[in-house]
């Protein structure tokens, strides 16, 4: 079988660009004792993919004329793992590629059930998206009922399952997005509180503090930059800052420079920690049993944005950066 492959040709210095990858053709790849070889159906586009490619010191990092690293969802071809066969569905990571290998060792692999909905959730609400949701706020930010929580890209696939925890948890619940449309959509499906359009609002931090008028209990921050700087003025006593990405940034070489934080963190005793999703790999279906029931009983909805053709995922990464998007961005990489 040919296997078609996106593989990254030279590192980023800033944000990633079509030119940082290139499409080749070879034979699909042979599975060894405890693997499969897996038809991708889906595969993914995240934020976390710039760091990834980025020369500056990253927690994970792609070699170039190596295969992009990505997660995907498809159909096991050829098993050599005891417990799966030909027919069934998994995700892990898979790779940019039309087929990928995966086994029990990556830490987003599991079987899929077509009955929990569309395969293509694994990816999303019930893959990364959803699992970085439910971690990030309730592992680090430890809601409590009628706290403010402010979340950054708060129509993105991570930010609007945040909300709707946050809600699910009685918090007052405060958005910042980009763009009338996604403003409009925290409010009408994502149940926000209030939500602000960073790109249109001339005065930020006047606008978060009218939004918030009891100060931020729990940030929970895609994005750093200004706006992180805006927010660490507000903080409650014992507030707790959820660092999960920093879209804000273009590039980290040299590292930027910015007001200093630490007079703000010690005055609110603040907790501020980093999440990587991987550190929690062996609680994931602790989180994903909460997950289905809220999207089954309708408390927690989700988007997704599918772009067609494997292809295409280089411009897809790049329009992420963007704001394109209005879900979880996604490539279907075949029929």
């Amino acid at each position: 079988m040919k296997n078609r492959r996106i593989i990254l040709k030279q590192r980023a210095t800033g944000l990633p660009g079509s030119e940082h990858f290139e499409l080749v053709e070879d034979d699909a790849p042979e599975p060894e004792d405890g693997q499969v070889l897996v038809r991708n159906h889906f595969v993914s586009v995240d934020p976390a993919m710039k760091g990834w490619i980025s020369e500056a010191k990253n927690y994970a990092s792609v070699e170039t004329g190596s295969t992009m690293r990505a997660f995907g969802v498809g159909e096991v071809i050829e098993s050599r793992l005891p417990g799966l066969q030909p027919g069934d569905f998994v995700c892990g990571m898979t790779g940019w590629q039309d087929y990928g290998l995966a086994d029990d060792s990556q830490p987003f692999f599991r079987k899929v059930d077509p009955a929990d909905g569309p395969i293509s959730t694994a990816l999303g609400i019930f893959g990364i998206s959803g699992l970085t949701a439910w971690f990030g706020l309730l592992d680090i930010g430890q809601p409590k009922s009628g706290e403010t929580l402010v979340v950054s890209t708060a129509a993105g696939a991570v930010g609007s399952a945040v909300g709707q925890i946050g809600k699910i948890k009685g918090c007052r619940t405060v958005g910042i997005a980009g763009g009338p449309a996604k403003t409009a959509l925290c409010k009408s499906e994502y149940g926000y509180d209030e939500a602000i359009d960073y790109k249109s609002e001339s005065d930020l931090a006047g606008a978060l503090k009218a939004a918030c008028p009891d100060g931020i209990d729990i940030y929970y921050d895609n994005v750093g930059g200004a706006t992180l700087d805006i927010v660490m003025t507000m903080l409650n006593v014992g507030a707790r800052i959820v660092i999960c990405g920093t879209a804000a940034t273009e590039s980290w070489l040299p590292p930027p420079q910015g007001p200093r934080l630490e007079r703000a963190i010690l005055v609110a005793r603040a907790k501020v920690q980093g999440l990587i999703i991987f550190d929690y790999a062996d609680r994931f279906p602790q989180a994903l049993d909460d997950l289905r029931i809220w999207v089954n009983s309708g408390q927690l909805v989700w988007r997704e944005d599918v772009v067609e053709g494997l292809e295409n995922a280089p411009e897809a990464l790049a329009s992420l950066y963007q704001g394109v998007n209005m879900g979880r961005l996604i490539i279907r990489t075949g029929p």
